[in-house]
Formats: structure tokens, C-alpha cells, sequence
């Protein structure tokens, strides 16, 4: 596999054994972002100057001199950060949040920031401000969102690994649909310092090439501050450590149904079900599971997402595309009254999922209801909230799991008669990001996917 391929802890051994440079890391990603992404769009903003300075003298760590693009929903100090929205084009924070600050203590490079949907907003990559970002394995269709363009940079070769964010499944549904890894951590494990969480429903974590960059990603970023409004408990161990640890005998649950009803495309469900097979051959139990049915959690859900908006300072809401113009517009129409108990009844409908799911160390869903969908799909309706219903019933079996805080992944799986990747999605109980790991890691031997690349960016 060339350079540019390897996952980052092994391009963090090649520095530090000095078979390479982080400079010539740097560069060659330079390069290959220049060769490819005016089609693909996977950054917004490419730092190369800063990049290669920095490159000269990383701070040690594990992943001391490998490069990393930051999602533009983090500020970052001195680097543009847009949210992908006009309102926010020429913004340049002068802070690092703690998250950054902490993947640079660890050794990474900030090469670039990389493409979302306005304030993150839905489940695909396209933009007014940022433009479209495009699938590596089929330009015409999406690489999910809101975290696309971090997928797209890894799965092209534009990154080794990036940093994501997952408030409904912005980190698995990009995972799944760019044959990626992804990680969505437990409510609690990660600070969002210095913002508070008013959700509880976000959480910053990676999108990998393998299982261990994960891991390693999530060791560097975990722990609470002073002053957080969620704690995770520290974990037992390192992350990285569960990578091949023996996880026993797991009762998994298998649900293919999602909680509220959308049609699930028959690829998607012959994937998780392939799953399941291997699973048992690994040597665990799997039982079939129906996950709680909610049209009311779906209804709770969508009172609060639309209230994003309403968090960005911005005077003038012309500026917003018409999804996040009809939310603030909503969101004004609110009264508090009715805000306070939409979301507390939310937390009541993650209380009861997580509580169906608790007797079950793992419950394996489809990621997606969809392979990738095409390009303008989402947006193909003019009615903002049709274009919301799309991207729910694109992505039915992500949202509960940030509603409970429960920790997930998507593993990628399977690839359609198109060569289009599918994932499946490992629901793990409340700070168990640990059999997770194990489990998944067991997946990756049995079924590796690191060496597949799309055809077009070798």
C-alpha cells in the first residue's frame, strides 16, 4: 500500500523511526489534495504554509508529525472556520477549542479544514458557500454527512485520518457510505470545552482507516474538564489496548427494523444480517431485536435539531440556506415553554432506548437505510421540511443512539453491484466504547477493508 494509504499510526512509526519525514508527509498530501480535490471538495480551507512549519518540528506524541484536517464546525485558531455557511465566510477564530488543542499536544499536523452542510445540518455533504462534496467511489453520489468531507479526505488519500463529529450520525453515516471506520464516542467522553453541549447529543470523535487509528484517536482525545455538563467514567485501560483483546462471549442483539418507519433498502439489511453470520462464527450469540418504535421520539427529535441554527450568532438570516432559514425561523416561533419539554421528553425516549438495548453487550443495526444516496437527493424537494424527512428516512438507525448517549460505530462491510460501500452499525451500552473496539477489531481480521481504494486516486 503507497504512503499516502497507510493509517496514521503507522505513518506515526515511520517518523518516528525516521524513514520519513512529517514534512514529506505533509507535502505529499499537498500534492495529492491539489491532483484531486477540485473535483471532490473535501477541504474548505488547506493551510499548506502553517502545515509545513509546523511539519519541522511536531511536538512528540503518538502521532507526532501525521498530518490531520479538522472538520469546519471546530474553530481552530488563525484557520478560517466558515460552518460552511455565508454567514460565517471570512470568520477566523482566535482560539483552539480544547479538542484541537489537544490533537496537536499528540503530535498531529493541522494540514485543513474539511467540507460539512451548513451548521451540519443534514446527512449530506453540499453547501451554498462550500459546494458539493463527491463520493470517491462514484463522484454522483453522496459521501453522507455532516462529516463528508472528512471521509472523502481519508478514503481518497487526502488524509491518513481525520477528526469528525457526530450530533445524529455525522461520523457513521459518512463512515459507512466512504467504506471507513467510524467512531462515535459515549455522551460525556470527550469535552467540548470551552462550549457547553446544551444537546447532549454531539460528540467529536474519528473517522479511520482501520479499527486501531480509532482507538489510538480516541485515547488522545478522551477526558472530561471542570465544568462539563456530561462526565463519561475513565476508561479501564487505553483504547488502543482493546484492539485483538479477547472481547468473550457477547450477546448481540440484531435489529433491522429502525425505530421509526422508513423502508430499509434490501443491500443494507443483507449486510447486517451477513454480519451477524460472521459474528456467530466468531463465536457469540446473536438473537433478533426490535428496537423501541417512536414516532414520538422522531417528532421530539425534530423540534430540537432545528433549533441549530439558533445557536449561530447571525443577524441576518437571508444569508442561511432555506433548511437552516426555515429552522431559525422556527425555532423564534418557540416558546421556551415548549423547547424545555420537547427536550425532556427527548431524554425520556433515550432513556428508553438505552434501556432496551442494556441486555444486550452489542446491538447490530444497519448503519443507513440507503446505500449512498445520488448527489441532490436530500435537496431534490423544494420544501425545506421534505428535504429534513429525506435525509430521517436516509438515516433512521443513527439519531437514537445520540439521543441516549450510547457509544456506536459503523464498520464497513459490504459494497454493491455499483461498488458502492455499505456499514453496518455496533450499539454498545453506556462508556463500553471498549468491547466495541474488541469486537470490531474481531470484524477487521475476519473481513479486512483497509487495503480497498477507489478506483481513479491510487
Amino acid at each position: 500500500m503507497t504512503l499516502a494509504f497507510l493509517p496514521a499510526l503507522e505513518q506515526a512509526r515511520l517518523v518516528r523511526d525516521g524513514e520519513v519525514s512529517s514534512r514529506e508527509l505533509v507535502q505529499l498530501y499537498l500534492d495529492r489534495i491539489e491532483q484531486f480535490d477540485d473535483e471532490l471538495k473535501a477541504y474548505v480551507t488547506v493551510v499548506a504554509d502553517e502545515a509545513l512549519s509546523a511539519a519541522d518540528a511536531p511536538p512528540p506524541g503518538p502521532f507526532s508529525g501525521v498530518p490531520l484536517p479538522i472538520k469546519d464546525l471546530v474553530e481552530t485558531a488563525g484557520i478560517r472556520t466558515t460552518f460552511s455557511s455565508k454567514a460565517f465566510a471570512d470568520y477566523v477564530p482566535t482560539h483552539d477549542v480544547e479538542l484541537v488543542r489537544r490533537l496537536r499536544a499528540a503530535g498531529f499536523v493541522v494540514i485543513g479544514k474539511t467540507n460539512t452542510p451548513e451548521f451540519g445540518i443534514t446527512a449530506v455533504t453540499e453547501s451554498e458557500l462550500n459546494g458539493i462534496c463527491r463520493n470517491p467511489w462514484n463522484p454522483d453520489h453522496t459521501p453522507g454527512g455532516s462529516s463528508g468531507g472528512a471521509a472523502t479526505a481519508i478514503v481518497a488519500g487526502l488524509a491518513p485520518i481525520a477528526q469528525a463529529s457526530d450530533g445524529g450520525g455525522s461520523i457513521r453515516i459518512p463512515a459507512s457510505c466512504c467504506g471507513l471506520f467510524g467512531l462515535k464516542p459515549s455522551r460525556g467522553r470527550v469535552s467540548p470545552a470551552p462550549r457547553g453541549d446544551t444537546y447532549g447529543l454531539s460528540t467529536a470523535g474519528p473517522l479511520a482507516r482501520t479499527v486501531a487509528d480509532a482507538a489510538a484517536f480516541l485515547d488522545v482525545v478522551a477526558g472530561s474538564l471542570p465544568g462539563d455538563p456530561y462526565r463519561a467514567p475513565p476508561s479501564d485501560r487505553p483504547f488502543l489496548d482493546e484492539v485483538g483483546a479477547d472481547p468473550g462471549r457477547l450477546r448481540v442483539g440484531l435489529a433491522l427494523e429502525p425505530p421509526h418507519p422508513v423502508p430499509v433498502d434490501e443491500a443494507c439489511v443483507a449486510a447486517a444480517r451477513e454480519a451477524a453470520s460472521l459474528i456467530e462464527e466468531l463465536g457469540h450469540d446473536v438473537e433478533p431485536f426490535s428496537l423501541p418504535q417512536s414516532e414520538e421520539a422522531w417528532r421530539l427529535f425534530a423540534v430540537v435539531w432545528a433549533t441549530i441554527p439558533a445557536v449561530y450568532p447571525v443577524e441576518d438570516a437571508s444569508l442561511l440556506e432555506p433548511i437552516n432559514r426555515t429552522f431559525l425561523e422556527q425555532a423564534r416561533q418557540i416558546s421556551s415553554a415548549d423547547y424545555v419539554r420537547a427536550y425532556t421528553g427527548l431524554q425520556l425516549q433515550g432513556r428508553a432506548f438505552a434501556t432496551a438495548c442494556a441486555p444486550y453487550d452489542v446491538v447490530l443495526t444497519p448503519t443507513l437505510a440507503k446505500p449512498p444516496v445520488p448527489i441532490g437527493w436530500v435537496f431534490e424537494p423544494d420544501d425545506p421540511w421534505e428535504q429534513s424527512r429525506r435525509a430521517g428516512a436516509f438515516t433512521p438507525f443513527t439519531p437514537p443512539v445520540n439521543v441516549a448517549g450510547l457509544p456506536a460505530v459503523s464498520v464497513p462491510f459490504a459494497w454493491t453491484g455499483e461498488n458502492l460501500p455499505i456499514g453496518i452499525q455496533l450499539i454498545g451500552r453506556a462508556a463500553d466504547e471498549a468491547t466495541l473496539i474488541r469486537l470490531a477489531s474481531q470484524l477487521e481480521e475476519a473481513r479486512p477493508w483497509r487495503e480497498r481504494i477507489p478506483p481513479g486516486v491510487e
